[in-house]
């Protein structure tokens, strides 16, 4: 395993690339709607982060084919954009990722697209605040597994299941680095949490079971059962005491991207 620590420069470069993947969310998140296909969506990100003056990381992961990943109900991560028409009641998770000046940046929010079912406007909001429950626990000093740990005790007493085939990651010059970042308890606690090491957060959580399979584009995932999936992810940088969210959209200062609220089908 090669771990390594972030100079304050390559974290002001992460910064950028970051910023520029919490932005192309927010368009995203704007633009979804009824009737709207995959693909439009990922041209939009496309041009969000080329406006920017970033460039998409996805297409440079094993030649992904689209700048975003766009998965939608029970498909948990990876989905390729193409032809699929968005319909009311849909979970669409957007996972984008940018490159600036070599340095990269990864985010994922999960959205509904108009009236969704309570229980899916549930999952979405359990995701989200475990999101914030794994970022707590990334504090120098913690041990890496310390934040999966607390990620599965949050979630799954309340009825849902964690992924373990998917996990997070280190980041910077590469999109994918070491370590691993389970979002579930391992049998040990792992290395001990540094200063500026950076990492993405990016729990998978399910409304049945864990278990996942990858369908025959070789690409999207999806849940083993049929049932859906929610995903929120930020990059971040451990820090002297608290960890620095790099993924936060010009107009933020929050812990989370929020999704917009919806109207829910109780």
């Amino acid at each position: 395993m090669s771990i390594t620590i972030k100079s304050d420069r390559e974290v002001d470069l992460m910064r950028v690339a970051s910023r520029i993947v919490a932005n192309t969310l927010v368009d995203l998140r704007a633009a979804v709607q009824p009737g709207m296909t995959t693909k439009e969506l990922d041209r939009l990100a496309e041009r969000s982060i080329k406006a920017q003056g970033g460039d998409p990381a996805f297409p440079y992961v094993n030649d992904f084919p689209g700048s975003v990943c766009i998965s939608v109900n029970n498909e948990v991560v990876h989905g390729i954009p193409g032809k699929r028409r968005l319909e009311v009641g849909d979970v669409v998770k957007l996972d984008v990722g940018a490159i600036y000046d070599g340095y990269h940046g990864d985010a994922a929010i999960t959205v509904p697209v108009g009236v969704v079912s309570a229980e899916a406007q549930r999952l979405m909001d359990v995701t989200e605040e475990s999101l914030a429950v794994g970022i707590a626990a990334a504090r120098a000093g913690n041990h890496l597994n310390d934040i999966g740990a607390a990620i599965q005790d949050f979630v799954e007493p309340q009825g849902f299941s964690m992924v373990r085939q998917y996990v997070g990651h280190g980041i910077g010059r590469e999109l994918h680095e070491d370590p691993t970042v389970p979002h579930y308890r391992q049998s040990t606690r792992g290395i001990v949490l540094r200063s500026g090491m950076a990492l993405t957060i990016e729990p998978m959580v399910n409304q049945g079971g864990f278990d996942t399979r990858v369908l025959k584009d070789g690409w999207t995932v999806v849940t083993s059962d049929g049932k859906l999936s929610a995903q929120f992810e930020h990059t971040i940088v451990i820090g002297e005491s608290e960890p620095q969210i790099l993924t936060l959209p010009d107009h933020g200062a929050a812990w989370s991207i929020p999704f917009q609220a919806s109207n829910v089908v109780h």
